[in-house]
C-alpha cells in the first residue's frame, strides 16, 4: 500500500479509461494493477483506487455506488469493534487478504462506507496476480 493515510476508492464502468484520465489530466501515477478489477494510483503523497463498477448492478434508485474511503489504521479489529459500538454497521468483517492487508468495511451512521486497512505482510503482487507498475517502488524492492 502507498504511504497514505486516506485512500479513496472511486467506482467506474471502464477502469482503463478512468485510470488513463487520472494519469493524463490530474498527473496521477499508476502504482499497482489488479487485472479487470482495479488500479491503484498515487498523486503527491496521496493515493486513489479506481475500481470496476458494472452499471447493470446499479440500485433500483439509479446512480453509481458512492465512493468508499480506505483509511489506514493501526489495528483493523480494534477500529472495527469501536465503529460497531458507535453505531456503524458492518459491511465486511476483518479479513486477511492475499495482497498483505487486513481490511474490514463499515457504514457510518450517516451511511458513508469506510474500508479500514492495515498491513500484515509485505507480499509481492505477482504472487496474487497483481502487477506492480511504479518503477520507483520496484527499485526499492530489489
Amino acid at each position: 500500500m502507498p504511504d497514505a493515510t486516506l485512500i479513496p476508492t472511486r467506482s467506474y464502468p471502464d477502469v482503463e479509461a478512468a485510470a488513463h484520465w487520472l494519469r493524463e489530466v490530474l498527473g496521477c501515477e499508476e502504482r499497482l494493477r489488479v487485472p479487470g478489477e482495479r488500479v491503484q494510483l498515487t498523486v503527491g503523497n496521496g493515493a486513489v483506487v479506481v475500481a470496476a463498477w458494472d452499471p447493470a448492478s446499479a440500485p433500483a434508485t439509479g446512480g453509481r455506488p458512492p465512493a468508499t474511503l480506505l483509511i489506514r489504521v493501526a489495528n483493523v479489529d480494534d477500529v472495527y469493534a469501536r465503529a460497531l459500538a458507535s453505531g456503524a454497521s458492518g459491511l465486511s468483517a476483518p479479513t486477511d487478504y492475499p495482497f498483505g492487508e487486513r481490511q474490514a468495511t463499515v457504514r457510518d451512521p450517516a451511511g458513508h462506507a469506510w474500508t479500514l486497512s492495515h498491513t500484515v505482510a509485505d507480499v509481492d503482487p505477482f504472487t496474487w496476480g497483481g502487477t506492480l507498475v511504479d518503477p520507483r517502488a520496484a527499485a526499492v524492492r530489489l
